[in-house]
């Protein structure tokens, strides 16, 4: 089941809202178990087999949790700690990356039972209750509803943002709802189901057919690009608005996972706004555990962004992909950073987006083959600078990019608020318009599923 389905939203969200708050607030307990419930139904309902593992993982560390807090201070901590981390992450190659792993020593196997749904992302989730933990950052959770309430809560439970259980751990046990909170819940869920709906699928679509082309054009690689670069944004950036606006409803305050990544004049400052929660989890986890910038950065940089493109697939082609980026970090924090803060802005922002643009196209095709083809293209070489099946989608869609690229942007939010504060009714007949326009797309639309559940 996806947020962006007609099921979702005329069925199971309005069965869960009823339910949730017919139960009165101060029975915050009974409403933690309704939300669990519906968040196990909600994802038994694409992934049933998985149910039993999420229930496994986050117990066990729920469990672990019990036993770490009575030992703080001692090697017993240390010792659950290992156990936490060794039984999460064991989970986590074995579904995600065993057939990579194994190929990697020529030995070719179809792993059957598939990959779990949102694993990566509710995995990171119990690694950082128990690293926290260990460093007496939170304290234990007592209450094993809340705890599997936390991991397996539906809005955030399949592409993220990854929630840290020390963002929710005070409105586990009290939260407060208010109208001015639903209201902005509802206008941030309807902004992110437009997104999805009428800006990532159109944009999704032309991309699929230009780089899944073997005969595209060098036009043809740079519109696919383009478009694919705006599919996954809005995309991604829909799916945490939509789980945004949902935890306001029920009381959850998430963290923002994107900040407009496209407006950037550095690669520097785009990954300081582009899922955002990833960036913090390897930024406090991993990067300076290993030592930050105190020392061996440039190993650090690399591992990292060699581990942040292993988290996206069992592929080398996202470790290529993460440490492209790693070495342009790199080469922006010693070489070009004085150099860019002097460069005019509109220069430094065409910098950022070519290199970003091209990293795409690493992010895309995991096939070796393909990707050297596309990257020929891509610089103009091994084949024609146009097609016309590349000229016929530029023309269709000359009207559409420069839609996207401003809705990339704070420029729609900015009037919106300005016209808001002239005329208050603008939000909702804006909201009432963008949710009718998304439901008559949807209902002649086929199903796409987010980016971000096949990582």
């Amino acid at each position: 089941m996806v947020f962006s389905s007609l099921t979702f939203l005329v069925f199971f969200l309005p069965a869960f809202l009823i339910a949730y708050f017919s139960i009165p607030k101060k029975y915050l307990s009974a409403r933690n178990f309704v939300l669990l419930i519906f968040s196990l139904f909600f994802y038994a309902a694409g992934e049933p087999a998985w149910v039993v593992l999420i229930i496994f993982s986050a117990s066990m560390d729920c469990l672990i949790g019990l036993f770490m807090e009575r030992y703080h201070g001692k090697w017993q901590a240390k010792a659950l700690l290992v156990l936490s981390m060794c039984s999460s992450l064991g989970l986590l190659i074995i579904f995600k990356y065993t057939e990579f792993f194994l190929g990697i020593f020529g030995i070719s196997v179809t792993f059957a039972p598939g990959l779990p749904i949102g694993i990566s992302f509710y995995t990171f989730q119990t690694m950082s209750y128990t690293i926290d933990l260990y460093r007496g950052k939170v304290k234990a959770q007592r209450n094993p509803i809340a705890f599997l309430t936390f991991v397996c809560m539906f809005p955030q439970l399949v592409a993220g943002p990854i929630v840290r259980y020390s963002d929710v751990a005070a409105e586990l046990t009290k939260r407060e709802i208010t109208v001015p909170l639903i209201s902005q819940g509802i206008s941030r869920f309807i902004m992110g189901l437009g997104k999805k709906i009428i800006f990532a699928n159109h944009a999704g679509l032309v991309a699929a057919e230009l780089l899944g082309s073997p005969y595209a054009s060098t036009l043809g690689i740079w519109l696919g690009a383009i478009m694919f670069m705006f599919q996954i944004y809005f995309d991604f950036s829909a799916y945490s608005d939509m789980a945004i606006g949902l935890g306001k409803i029920i009381g959850f305050n998430f963290l923002e996972n994107f900040d407009y990544p496209y407006v950037s004049k550095s690669i520097t400052d785009f990954w300081r706004r582009w899922h955002i929660s990833l960036g913090r989890f390897f930024r406090d986890y991993l990067y300076i555990p290993l030592g930050g910038n105190r020392k061996r950065a440039v190993f650090n940089i690399m591992f990292v962004w060699a581990a942040t493109g292993l988290w996206h697939g069992a592929s080398f082609n996202f470790i290529l992909w993460g440490m492209y980026f790693g070495v342009i970090l790199l080469i922006e924090k010693y070489l070009l950073n004085n150099f860019l803060q002097k460069l005019p802005a509109f220069f430094a922002h065409l910098y950022c987006l070519f290199v970003v643009l091209y990293g795409w196209i690493l992010f895309y095709f995991t096939d070796f083959a393909q990707l050297g083809t596309a990257t020929a293209r891509f610089f103009g070489f091994g084949g024609s600078w146009y097609d016309y099946r590349a000229v016929e989608l530029l023309m269709a869609n000359v009207w559409v990019l420069p839609i996207l690229a401003i809705f990339s942007t704070r420029a729609p939010i900015r009037i919106l608020h300005y016209v808001k504060e002239r005329m208050p009714v603008a939000e909702p007949m804006f909201n009432f318009g963008v949710a009718c326009v998304s439901f008559v797309l949807l209902i002649g639309q086929t199903f796409t599923p987010f980016i971000y559940f096949r990582f």
